[in-house]
């Protein structure tokens, strides 16, 4: 990227932090006008959401801080971008701004041809061509997840996608992705106590997906089985009878990440 194209936009938290304080709401005030929690509001603000809001949420907050529809979500849609799309667009304006124009006076769209990510743009589909299957080597093991009561969250403090231990897993696409070994016995008979999971942030949860959950205000965690419920709740159900579920408001739900592989010892003895 030259010099010229290096921008820094505000992070969708940021902006919101900044709308508020300039409309002089506080953050217990925008939570009321937006029907959300105070701590989700700040959670937002200071970006420690993995996944940007739902759309619903954001509607909320536009509408109580007066902005046009959608000006927030652009954002949120811009911020999930992956960084390598987002760098080839911003150089790919930057030389259509800087190109002449055709004769007829429409863009020159050749400067795509040097977006390498987004050469697909130009180049025909084919059904019978498939992609190759992605091996992600690098997936890290992020401490624990119970699958029991929530406890407390912990990744040790260390950065995204950053570990002690990291395993390999073929066909997991998502760069994102980590894992938890399991501990507790709510999942039982299909999960059980030192099971590794490997959960998929890119996929959205759909009803009666297993899921790793993180729950505000503490960002406790537990993995269950989540089923909407009306009014904006989500329930977490257990795949053990002997523990009762748990429904919460969907604004205390700071993620849901679904599973997507399992991983087992082999010398782990099996439930009766």
């Amino acid at each position: 990227m030259t010099p010229s194209t290096q921008h820094t936009a505000p992070s969708l938290g940021q902006t919101i932090r900044s709308l508020r304080q300039s409309h002089a709401l506080s953050l217990t005030q925008l939570a009321s006008l937006a029907n959300c929690s105070k701590a989700y509001i700040s959670a937002i603000e200071t970006n420690k959401l993995r996944n940007p809001p739902r759309p619903h949420i954001i509607t909320a907050i536009e509408t109580a801080l007066n902005l046009t529809p959608r000006t927030l979500q652009k954002l949120a849609d811009w911020q999930s971008t992956p960084p390598p799309i987002r760098s080839d667009i911003q150089d790919l304006i930057a030389q259509l701004r800087n190109s002449p124009r055709r004769s007829d006076g429409s863009i020159n769209l050749d400067a795509l041809h040097n977006a390498p990510n987004l050469a697909h743009l130009l180049t025909p589909s084919s059904a019978n061509i498939k992609p190759l299957p992605v091996i992600n080597s690098r997936i890290p093991v992020i401490n624990k997840v119970a699958a029991g009561y929530p406890s407390d969250f912990t990744d040790l403090d260390f950065p995204a996608r950053i570990a002690d231990e990291y395993i390999t897993a073929p066909d997991v696409d998502d760069p994102d992705a980590f894992a938890a070994r399991v501990v507790g016995k709510s999942m039982l008979p299909q999960y059980i106590q030192g099971d590794i999971i490997v959960f998929s942030p890119a996929l959205e949860p759909t009803p009666g997906a297993d899921c790793y959950v993180r729950i505000l205000p503490d960002h406790q965690t537990t993995f269950k089985r989540i089923y909407p419920e009306p009014d904006d709740h989500i329930r977490l159900q257990p795949l053990n009878t002997d523990f009762p579920s748990q429904t919460l408001p969907l604004d205390q739900i700071a993620g849901l990440y679904p599973a997507i592989l399992k991983i087992q010892p082999i010398d782990t003895p099996q439930p009766r």
